[in-house]
């Protein structure tokens, strides 16, 4: 078993099941913090909320595992960033006491013939842009849950429509875990963090803060009386004349997913500048 070389030299490293499932037999319950590496404040944010919910007796696991599953061709699979000990360094930092990081094969050995269709909130928005993307998110997350038998998992508010689909799946197929929604953490200027906004340029990087202006602005007309349609249809045309191409920007009931015509709901956006696309929701 590898041992972190970090301030932690505590954190355990694995990367084979049977040696997980050992090691985990002997512990207290296990807050899971899924990851696809590439980590920053925001996942460190979600690991400090772990211990706080597992407290001082727990397991804080953190898994690093970039999901082919959930990429579609043509998608930034092989691109995405991986920063294997960079990543390692940070969870040790931040107190993580198991880094779980599967191979392909381990995730998904030869034959296997399984995966997870989740309908309701998985439909329409990211569900339509990317068919089959909410399969192979709603697969891998079923399989770490089962891997570390975690009571409860930690995910990021930023992908909205994500931690939807995977509280439908843990309530639907009676998973005995709970599933844990932290707030979003943001740049200085506004933008939701993201370990794909290391792609945009600076041109781009400083165009990029009009996502979540646009969205403020909205929520913020459509308090003082604006009709909701008036108000996204402003948003709509300043992200466009500040270069953004935008799949969609809409009011939805929370949970469901569904749009509404009026808030309260959750406002929810998916815009490109460039090839890089970048995601963001707000409370409305």
């Amino acid at each position: 078993m590898r041992r972190a070389s970090g301030p932690d030299a505590t954190m355990r490293i694995l990367r084979d099941l049977p040696t997980l499932r050992a090691e985990l037999a002997s512990l207290g319950p296990v807050a899971l913090v899924p990851t696809m590496g590439a980590l920053h404040a925001g996942h460190l944010s979600l690991i400090a909320a772990a211990r706080r919910e597992v407290g001082p007796g727990g397991v804080v696991a953190a898994s690093i595992f970039v999901n082919p599953l959930q990429f579609l061709p043509g998608e930034d699979f092989d691109r995405y960033p991986r920063q294997e000990e960079a990543d390692l360094a940070m969870l040790a930092e931040a107190g993580c006491d198991l880094a779980w990081l599967p191979s392909v094969e381990t995730m998904y050995p030869p034959g296997q013939a399984s995966t997870i269709i989740v309908e309701g909130p998985a439909q329409g928005w990211e569900g339509t842009a990317r068919p089959g993307h909410f399969r192979g998110v709603a697969t891998v997350c079923a399989k770490l849950f089962l891997q570390t038998g975690a009571s409860v998992a930690l995910f990021g508010e930023k992908d909205w429509q994500q931690l939807q689909v995977i509280r439908r799946m843990a309530r639907d197929l009676d998973m005995p875990l709970r599933i844990l929604g932290c707030p979003t953490l943001r740049e200085a200027d506004g933008l939701a963090m993201s370990s794909r906004n290391r792609y945009l340029d600076p041109e781009a990087r400083a165009r990029a803060a009009a996502l979540p202006g646009a969205m403020r602005a909205a929520i913020e007309a459509m308090a003082r009386g604006t009709s909701p349609a008036a108000a996204l249809a402003t948003a709509r045309a300043g992200l466009t004349a500040s270069g953004f191409t935008l799949d969609y920007l809409a009011l939805v009931e929370p949970e469901t997913l569904l749009e509404v015509p009026a808030p309260p709901g959750r406002l929810i956006a998916a815009a490109r500048l460039g090839s890089i696309r970048l995601l963001d929701n707000m409370a409305a």
